[in-house]
């Protein structure tokens, strides 16, 4: 930790039952760190005050989901949140980079860092999709305008992540970033990309391929009840049902949380809807 950093940003990390990649993973962090427990069934809490001193555990007893970083966060005392998984961590200089373009641009809620996959350091897709935006540029972000982001590969502004709600428990876990993306933007607070700061990501081979299909689907869904118009609302239901048996299923999967879902709709500002509809078309 350098002393620009210190007193300025937080890791939080959420786990359950992966002791190994976090044995790897949190060497690699400089920053005060706030591991939150899903429940872990391994010893994972244990292992890690003992392999890991230095960071700050809390045990949920249970598996709140993506929602558990909101517990981290909420413990954090710094002004910034760096996010990480248990297998993937910040490059060196990366977070003072981040802290410092916050500093510099009061209008910015997430940055979103150039994540590198694998030991081939692979660019993730999505970031070049975020590099590549086709929103227009605004003169008081850093970098590209986006909608969405990697929670694996960003930094938050604490009191924004706060006041927008953090994650949330109907989607629970998987692509639960569009959510909290439209409703920063919806609260006149702005996201960037920045590709000259950099997180690393060693996954692990997907344990359920065809599981994470179904939950990507059904989270789209249930986030579209939230936040978009019905006829969005709509088209993402047929683009479900024109998938086959994977759509089926997320169908079937998001009807279980559709009254949550419904509790919570509040369809977003204008011109952020038209923000999102440009970037489905792109």
């Amino acid at each position: 930790m350098t002393a620009r950093t210190k007193g300025r940003v937080t890791v939080v990390v959420a786990t359950q039952n992966r002791r190994d990649e976090l044995e790897r993973s949190l060497a690699h962090h400089d920053c005060p760190v706030i591991l939150v427990d899903n429940g872990s069934t391994d010893g994972t809490a244990a292992f890690v005050r003992q392999r890991f001193p230095h960071v700050d555990v809390v045990e949920l007893g249970r598996n709140l989901g993506a929602p558990a970083r909101n517990v981290g966060v909420r413990r954090a005392t710094t002004p910034y949140v760096a996010f990480a998984d248990d297998d993937s961590w910040w490059a060196p200089g990366a977070l003072d980079k981040a802290a410092d373009s916050l500093d510099a641009h009061p209008r910015l809620a997430v940055l979103a860092a150039r994540v590198l996959v694998g030991p081939e350091e692979r660019l993730d897709p999505v970031c070049l999709e975020m590099a590549r935006s086709p929103l227009p540029a605004e003169t008081d972000l850093p970098g590209p305008s986006i909608l969405g982001f990697l929670a694996c590969g960003a930094v938050v502004r604490r009191e924004a992540y706060l006041a927008a709600g953090g994650f949330d428990d109907v989607v629970f876990f998987f692509g639960e970033e569009e959510r909290l993306a439209l409703d920063l933007a919806a609260a006149g607070w702005g996201l960037a990309y920045a590709g000259d700061v950099v997180a690393h990501h060693h996954p692990s081979a997907p344990r359920d391929p065809h599981g994470r299909q179904v939950l990507a689907a059904r989270n789209a869904m249930l986030t579209a009840v939230m936040r978009r118009p019905w006829p969005v609302v709509a088209r993402t239901v047929m683009t479900m049902v024109r998938r086959g048996p994977v759509g089926l299923q997320a169908l079937r999967d998001a009807l279980r949380r559709l009254p949550r879902a419904l509790s919570r709709r509040r369809t977003l500002p204008a011109p952020v809807e038209s923000a999102r509809e440009l970037l489905a078309q792109d």
